[in-house]
C-alpha cells in the first residue's frame, strides 16, 4: 500500500514569531501564493492520495472551517478538532485520535502547519511500508544543522538516535534534521499518553526509540522551508509563485508575479521576484515590488519600492517610500519618503508621518 488515506495536520501554534502577520490570523492562514498557505498544504496532501484530514487546531481555531468547510471543494473530508489547553505536538496527535477510522497498521500522514515542502508524500509512504516501520520520519539536510534536532540513521536509514540541538562541532554528526512530517502505523498513536503536553520530538520519538521501536528516516531535500519568521514566510510565497516550490493550488501561472482578480497595477509598475499582489490591491505609478506580498486592498502608492517585505492588509505604503526586508501589519498607514529596512516590523493600525523614518543598516 503506498497510500495513506488519513492525515493529521498540526495547526495549533500561535505563530508569535511572525507577529504582527498572526496577530487576526493563526498562521496556517496567512495568505502564501494567493491563498492560505494551509491551502497548499491540503491540496499535496490529497494529489498523494489522502482523503481525511483531521486539522488540530488551538489559536484562533474558529476561522479554519468557516473558511474550508467539509473540504469538499478540495476532494477532501476535513473534521476539526480543537485543543482547550494547549497540547504540544505528541498531545495534539493523540488528541485527534479518535477521529480516524484507520486500522492499527495501516499508515496516517503527520505534518506541521508551518513548513514549506516539496517531499515525495508517496514515498515516504512506499518507504514506510517497505521497512516495516512503526514511525517514519521525513529528514532534510541543512548546511548549519546548529539550530535543529539531529537524526542519524544507520546504512538502512533506520534512526539511531535523537539528538538536541548540537553546540559544539563533535555533537554534529550528521546533516540530517527532523522536517516535520510522519508516517504513523495507526496503533502507536494510540501510545501517546493523553490529557497532557507531549513532545513528540523529545518525548514520544526518543521513547519509542528506547522501547525498541522501529523508526524508519526517509532524506528528502528538494525543497523544504520553515515559515515561522516573516523573512522566511515572505521567500516561501515568492518561491511558490516563481515554481521552486511545488503545489497543485497556486491560483494561477508561476512566473515572475502573480496579481489576484480585482488588483489594480498601474502600466509602468514593476513586479518582480514572485511578487503576489492581492485582491483589491492597488499599485501605484513607477513603485517597484519585488519578491513581496502585498495583501488584500492594501495600497502602494506612486515611486514606492517594496523588496523582500510583506504588506498587510488594508496597509497603505506612501509614494517614495522605500521597504527592505520590512513587514507591515494589517491596516497599518506608511507615510510617504520613509525608509524601513532589515526586518523592522510595523504593528497593525499603526501610523508614520512622511518623512518620518530614516532606517539604514548603515547609520
Amino acid at each position: 500500500m503506498t497510500e495513506a488515506k488519513e492525515a493529521i495536520l498540526l495547526v495549533g501554534g500561535k505563530g508569535t514569531r511572525l507577529r504582527p502577520l498572526t496577530v487576526h490570523t493563526p498562521k496556517p492562514m496567512v495568505p502564501a501564493a494567493g491563498v492560505p498557505f494551509l491551502t497548499h498544504q491540503l491540496a499535496r496532501a490529497r494529489a498523494a492520495g489522502v482523503e481525511h484530514i483531521v486539522l488540530a487546531t488551538s489559536y484562533l481555531a474558529e476561522v479554519f472551517e468557516p473558511y474550508f468547510g467539509d473540504g469538499s471543494s478540495l476532494g477532501l473530508q476535513i473534521e476539526y478538532v480543537t485543543e482547550q489547553e494547549p497540547l504540544g505536538t505528541g498531545g495534539a496527535i493523540r488528541n485527534v485520535a479518535s477521529k480516524l477510522s484507520s486500522g492499527p497498521d495501516e499508515p496516517v500522514l503527520i505534518f506541521n502547519g508551518d513548513i514549506l515542502t516539496g517531499l515525495d508524500i508517496r514515498a515516504l509512504v512506499t518507504s514506510h511500508t517497505v521497512s516495516g516501520a512503526d514511525v517514519s520520519l521525513h529528514l532534510t539536510r541543512v548546511e548549519d544543522p546548529r539550530a535543529f534536532g539531529l537524526v542519524p540513521t544507520d546504512a538502512t536509514g533506520r534512526v539511531t538516535a535523537f539528538l538536541e540541538k548540537p553546540q559544539t562541532p563533535e555533537e554534529i554528526v550528521t546533516d540530517q534534521i527532523n522536517a516535520g512530517a510522519y508516517i504513523f502505523r495507526r496503533s502507536v498513536i494510540d501510545t501517546i499518553p493523553s490529557g497532557r503536553p507531549v513532545s513528540v520530538e523529545r518525548e514520544t520519538f526518543p521513547g519509542l526509540l528506547a522501547s525498541g521501536a522501529h523508526l524508519q528516516g526517509m532524506v528528502d531535500s528538494t525543497y523544504w522551508l520553515d515559515l515561522g519568521t516573516p523573512a522566511a514566510f515572505v521567500r516561501g510565497s515568492a518561491d511558490l509563485v516563481l515554481g521552486r516550490a511545488p503545489s497543485p493550488a497556486v491560483p494561477g501561472r508561476c512566473g515572475d508575479r502573480l496579481v489576484l482578480p480585482t488588483a489594480s497595477v498601474a502600466p509602468d509598475a514593476k513586479l518582480t521576484g514572485g511578487t503576489v499582489v492581492g485582491a483589491g490591491a492597488v499599485i501605484g505609478a513607477g513603485a517597484r515590488v519585488d519578491g513581496s506580498t502585498v495583501l488584500e486592498n492594501a495600497t502602494v502608492e506612486p515611486n514606492a519600492v517594496v523588496t523582500d517585505s510583506l504588506v498587510g492588509a488594508g496597509a497603505v505604503i506612501g509614494a517614495r517610500t522605500v521597504l527592505a526586508g520590512a513587514v507591515i501589519g494589517d491596516g497599518a498607514r506608511v507615510g510617504a519618503d520613509n525608509e524601513l529596512r532589515d526586518g523592522i516590523r510595523i504593528w497593525c493600525g499603526s501610523t508614520l508621518p512622511d518623512a518620518s523614518v530614516r532606517f539604514s543598516s548603515d547609520q
